[in-house]
């Protein structure tokens, strides 16, 4: 064995030492795990059936759109029940309590009952993606027209791809989720959590660093600045210093609020009432009442002229 070669035995030796003495973070003689990538290339079939003719096959004509239409809805079909049937294996597979009341063998028939509900959910989603569309329009002077919303803004995507994730996070789909909305703020700087309640009529102007927590509910009418985080004070532990993780930890946002850029609103008692603003910067942990504004009091500027004459510094 030359010396380069054992140096790559010695390498391989010390790795596989590491696999067998620490099981986590890898999956090695297991079944079951869903893959990221075939869940990923929902998204843009997804995109073409919520916004037909923007995306994918832009040019079809409107005789060759049905069967264009049963086209995607068949593909997309086949792969959610696939995934989904792995999600559903691999939360059976790695969890003894659901191994004792289920079998691998009771994923197939559920993932596909599952897909057939998620599909039927399709053309409600598409009409509250339009009331979001619609809401970015009318809430950005910069926006020039729908098709613009649509192709370019990146809250648009992330809100887009939520509404689907929310829906199988509510059917109890493990991961696929979180696979989904986590490829979303990877794109689009906006981490909008599966499991919130965002109603219709949401936008997110400029995405970037948006957080929206678990159990953050938001009405309708909603609009959030670039660096708005909706999350938690604390996290709650059990007495052995577990996480709780069934709590309401994330406030709630009613309808018709604005949160302007990098304000944060933290706690699952704190609610911005109805029709309030929050102005940016703003770090609000209690509730606030209908109509509310809240506000920092503004910085003391000092602004020198390149006029003036030099004075020292404080």
């Amino acid at each position: 064995m030359s010396e380069r070669e054992a140096e790559l035995a010695a390498l391989s030796d010390a790795l596989l030492k590491s696999y067998g003495s620490d099981a986590r973070a890898q999956r090695i003689g297991r079944s079951y795990l869903p893959s990221r990538d075939a869940i990923v290339s929902l998204i843009d079939p997804l995109l073409q059936l919520f916004y037909p003719g923007y995306f994918g096959k832009n040019n079809v004509a409107s005789a060759d759109l049905a069967a264009h239409t049963r086209a995607l809805l068949g593909s997309v079909r086949d792969v959610f029940e696939r995934q989904i049937e792995m999600c559903l294996c691999h939360a059976v597979e790695g969890d003894a309590e659901l191994v004792a009341s289920s079998t691998p063998d009771a994923c197939k028939p559920h993932a596909i009952k599952l897909t057939r509900m998620l599909l039927a959910r399709l053309p409600d989603i598409r009409a509250t993606l339009i009331s979001d569309v619609q809401a970015a329009f009318d809430g950005d002077p910069a926006a020039t027209s729908l098709d613009e919303v649509i192709l370019a803004y990146p809250g648009l995507l992330a809100v887009t791809v939520y509404r689907v994730a929310h829906e199988l996070y509510v059917m109890g789909v493990p991961l696929m989720p979180r696979i989904l909305t986590e490829w979303a703020h990877s794109r689009t700087g906006a981490d909008i959590h599966p499991g919130a309640e965002i109603g219709p009529s949401f936008f997110v102007d400029h995405a970037t660093g948006v957080v929206v927590g678990e159990t953050t509910r938001i009405g309708a009418f909603v609009k959030l600045y670039q660096g708005v985080t909706l999350g938690a004070i604390s996290h709650p532990r059990d007495a052995n210093g577990r996480i709780i993780r069934s709590t309401k930890r994330h406030p709630n946002v009613e309808d018709d609020v604005t949160v302007y850029a990098n304000a944060t609103v933290l706690g699952g008692l704190t609610t911005v009432g109805a029709g309030s603003v929050v102005g940016g910067s703003v770090f609000l942990t209690q509730s606030v009442p209908q109509g509310s504004r809240v506000a920092i009091k503004p910085p003391e500027l000092r602004v020198v002229s390149p006029d003036a004459p030099a004075q020292n510094e404080p």
